[in-house]
């Protein structure tokens, strides 16, 4: 039996479950082909996993388009023209200048640069005539201002992202061994447990050097964790003041993670 800190021994690190953001893996594979590292063939698929991609508002296009049908309206960019960004309220870094594209992406939290274009997913509901759920992803694109900044610019580069998720790993950890979040959130216990064991099940595709590959791993699943602890505890076991002492320790963590997987998916390609 292995024990983890905060007390615990458990499982519960299936509460990391390695579920990066959409828009990472598709500047990750997009950057990757647009490198000629990997097929055109294998790009909509890696980006798409299981689910069922769409594309609304491409150049060209009239109605919805499978995924694979709209990357070619990339075909022509070089990979650095593509790039993550995941703004947040009161951090923009890396959007292009105020507009619908920049507000769209404040509320998603998430979205990708891709030249004069940019893109967000928007995850949709549906319900078979059965009954059955099922759910679709929809990449909405956005035409970008043309005298749009550099969407690279004030972001931190992979070396800097890492050591900023370390520091903010360690000063949240300790945070929450005060606050003695194994009483009311064993399941984020464990999962910061986890992060300092990353099993690289969650990887970038060819071109990305060690360092880029080590801080993806490490802030996918710590973006997972962070999903999790952002929803009330089971059973009341945590109060508003708790609450708010748990959002004030995850507050840096998150801004770091954030930074980190940016870095990472946006690192310069080698062959």
């Amino acid at each position: 039996m292995t024990t983890y800190p905060f007390g615990m021994s458990t499982p519960a690190t299936g509460a990391a479950t390695l579920a990066p953001r959409r828009s990472s893996r598709f500047v990750a594979w997009v950057r990757a082909w647009r490198a000629g590292l990997v097929p055109y063939d294998e790009v909509a698929d890696a980006i798409a996993g299981d689910e069922e991609h769409l594309v609304a508002d491409a150049p060209g296009t009239w109605t919805d388009v499978p995924l694979g049908a709209a990357l070619p309206t990339l075909a022509k960019l070089s990979p650095d023209e593509i790039r993550l960004v995941l703004p947040a309220p009161g951090d923009p870094r890396g959007l292009p200048g105020p507009g619908d594209f920049a507000g769209a992406a404040l509320v998603a939290g998430e979205a990708v640069v891709a030249g004069g274009l940019g893109l967000i997913p928007q995850v949709r509901s549906h319900t078979s005539g059965s009954g059955d759920c099922f759910e679709t992803v929809l990449w909405r694109v956005y035409p970008l201002p043309a005298n749009a900044p550099a969407a690279s610019l004030s972001l931190p580069g992979a070396a800097e992202a890492e050591a900023e998720l370390a520091a903010a790993l360690a000063e949240t950890t300790a945070a929450l061994t005060r606050l003695d979040v194994a009483q009311w959130r064993p399941e984020l216990a464990g999962a910061l447990a986890a992060l300092r064991r990353p099993d690289g099940a969650t990887d970038l595709p060819p071109g990305f050097d060690p360092r880029a590959r080590r801080l993806f791993a490490r802030a996918a699943v710590l973006d997972r964790v962070l999903a999790l602890a952002g929803h009330a505890a089971p059973g009341g076991a945590i109060n508003n003041y708790e609450a708010q002492q748990r959002d004030a320790a995850l507050r840096p963590l998150t801004t770091a993670c954030r930074q980190a997987l940016v870095a990472a998916c946006n690192a310069p390609l080698r062959p």
